[in-house]
């Protein structure tokens, strides 16, 4: 996919990524940071994903959920932060078009994929402690799988359609990216042709991406907390609210970058505040996700002294 060239046939082929810092000096810096960054997110990820594989007591829709969203931790920090080490171990700066829309759109297409997971999982919750009688019917294997591949085929719909859009604009002048991967809104700031029909493209497709994710969440988590309510012992209570409150945790993390990041297009200059919201999209989100479930599941695996409720007995199972 070739960039569209000008009337006088001119066109960019490669864009220039500032990175995080732009004094040489602090490069080594920066490199041995987010080395030990990356390494401790894919190895935190991979041990998840390795515990739910390997241990029968783990093989349920909850932890089913959780390491499939492992695995596109590892896949949404491995996009972004091993090209920018190279660039900065061989001190190069530039990627090439081509590559940037590559990057551009395994990013959205991996980081679609957590958003509807996330919904997922507090489908799952939901069932789990507000249906507890009808939970394993309701999610059996097959609907695990359909949820995941139902995650997948919207999530590229998704990156593919942002994809295919920013390819049409035109890239004439500056190529300079003030970040450290391509993501929209800074290659809407490089483009020569006008960005409107991409902006509410934007906008309209992540209401879809976001908004109905969110609200789905928003109304699962509502009968949840109605539930817990209404079980008699505070230690059942305690426990559902554990569970509950890593996926909680993520999810705000999750949305509230997400929409600062892509929902204020327009209102203000791109500037190193996005550098910042970059790092917790990329690097902060994969790297507490696993601390944030497994104290959460260690708070939820606390033994209790026992409920008749069936809610707290679904716990126990899911």
């Amino acid at each position: 996919m070739q960039p569209k060239p000008r009337a006088n046939g001119t066109s960019v082929t490669e864009f220039i990524l500032l990175g995080l810092v732009e004094t040489p000096e602090l490069w080594s810096v920066v490199f041995i940071l987010f080395l030990l960054a990356y390494m401790t997110t894919v190895g935190g990820n991979l041990s998840i994903l390795a515990a739910v594989l390997v241990e029968p007591k783990l093989h349920t829709p909850m932890y089913f959920f959780l390491g499939n969203l492992s695995v596109m931790d590892v896949g949404c920090i491995s996009v972004t932060i091993p090209s920018m080490l190279v660039r900065l171990l061989v001190h190069k700066r530039t990627i090439p078009y081509e590559n940037c829309l590559t990057q551009l759109f395994f990013f959205h297409l991996l980081a679609g994929v957590d958003c509807f997971l996330l919904t997922a999982m507090a489908y799952d919750r939901f069932l789990a402690i507000c249906r507890p009688l009808t939970y394993s019917t309701r999610m059996n294997h097959t609907v695990q799988r359909i949820l995941v591949a139902s995650s997948w085929a919207c999530a590229f719909s998704n990156a593919l359609t942002h994809t295919v859009a920013i390819s049409t604009l035109h890239f004439c002048g500056p190529n300079v990216i003030n970040h450290f991967y391509c993501d929209l809104p800074q290659l809407f700031q490089l483009s020569c042709s006008s960005t409107q029909v991409n902006k509410l493209l934007l906008f309209g497709v992540g209401f879809i991406m976001a908004g109905t994710p969110m609200a789905l969440i928003f109304i699962s988590y509502m009968h949840v907390a109605a539930a817990v309510l209404r079980i008699r012992s505070a230690e059942g209570r305690k426990k559902a609210f554990s569970t509950c409150s890593s996926h909680l945790t993520v999810v705000a993390i999750f949305y509230g970058t997400g929409m600062f990041n892509y929902m204020r297009l327009g209102s203000t200059k791109l500037s190193d505040k996005d550098k910042a919201i970059g790092i917790f999209n990329t690097v902060i989100n994969p790297m507490l996700n696993p601390l944030i479930y497994v104290s959460g599941t260690l708070t939820y695996r606390l033994p209790s002294g026992g409920s008749s409720q069936a809610g707290d007995q679904q716990l126990e199972r899911s």
